[in-house]
């Protein structure tokens, strides 16, 4: 199973990908906002962690979350605020409690999942009830960049694996020619 290391993550905070998905634009239409929690599962080195700490703001908190430690110390080298908590991940655990987060960001990583039920159930655990889970991914297609085209999944075979964990309100669209994003909402 490809999962991107730590050693490509000048790619993940280039100017070239901040204009293909504008970070703070995407998390402002997925409903984030001062005040909120946010869990940002897979956090790498912060692409969408820091807008989002800018976004919520002092009375805000962002849990940035990732399994590589590498990643974890790229972020905490980049100083991010104090309403940003670094965490250290399992594959499917995350370890904070339940009903934590108004929005939980999975970007670019759930094809990597090896148990996607379980993994997604955890997701439904840590949002709060009434919150909203956002999946960004690559489309399933071959390209230059981005995993290989097999381990890539379709929009419709995640809207299935939400459904399956008990999402509701769940939602498609195109983001651009490589990417897709889906929100769902737990009930």
């Amino acid at each position: 199973m490809y999962k991107f290391g730590p050693a490509h993550t000048a790619r993940l905070l280039s100017a070239e990908r901040e204009k293909a998905l504008s970070p703070k634009r995407l998390l402002e239409e997925a409903g984030l906002k001062n005040g909120d929690t946010f869990i940002d599962v897979g956090c790498g080195p912060g692409f969408f962690t820091l807008p989002a700490a800018a976004i919520v703001g002092e009375t805000g908190r962002v849990f940035a979350v990732d399994t590589q430690q590498e990643m974890l110390d790229q972020l905490r080298a980049r100083k991010p605020p104090k309403n940003v908590i670094l965490l250290k991940s399992g594959e499917s655990s995350v370890p904070v409690d339940a009903s934590s987060a108004d929005l939980v960001l999975i970007a670019f990583m759930l094809h990597e999942a090896e148990r996607k039920n379980v993994f997604l159930r955890e997701m439904k655990r840590i949002t709060k009830a009434g919150g909203t889970v956002l999946i960004i991914d690559w489309k399933k297609k071959r390209e230059e960049h981005g995993p290989p085209v097999e381990e890539r999944l379709t929009a419709k075979a995640v809207e299935e694996l939400l459904r399956g964990a008990g999402f509701r309100g769940i939602k498609a669209s195109s983001l651009n020619a490589s990417h897709y994003r889906i929100s769902a909402r737990k009930g």
